[in-house]
């Protein structure tokens, strides 16, 4: 599975952004896709997941309300659509997959792609 990761830039905080992952190669109808970030200095976080029968979400509680994932099936893509961001928002976003969907922000990603920076100015 190969992933590749796009959309960041730079925005005001209030502003929004849409991060796209688009993914190739083999892909697991009881797995999920998943977006996780890493701010300066600080260790990788969940971010959201999105099962790949589409049915399932979560996310953190760091951005539930403000961030929807989703996916557009034909184009083999995973949007991160970001509204209201906040400074506290700065950070590379990676996308990742999973094997198999769990109802829990542990679940295993084993496919990661590259990072998009995203940097929110206040």
């Amino acid at each position: 599975v190969q992933l590749q990761a796009s959309g960041g830039g730079l925005v005001q905080a209030g502003g929004s952004l849409r991060l796209s992952c688009a993914a190739s190669g083999r892909t697991f109808s009881k797995g999920a896709v998943g977006w996780f970030r890493q701010a300066p200095g600080k260790e990788r976080v969940f971010v959201a997941s999105l099962s790949m029968s589409g049915t399932n979400t979560i996310y953190a509680d760091s951005v539930r309300g403000r961030f929807a994932i989703s996916r557009d099936n034909p184009k083999n893509t995973v949007f991160l659509q970001m509204n209201n961001l906040k400074p506290d928002d700065t950070a590379v976003y990676y996308c990742a997959a999973a094997r198999f969907w769990m109802p829990s922000t542990q679940m295993s990603f084993t496919y990661w792609g590259q990072g998009t920076l995203v940097t929110v100015s206040s």
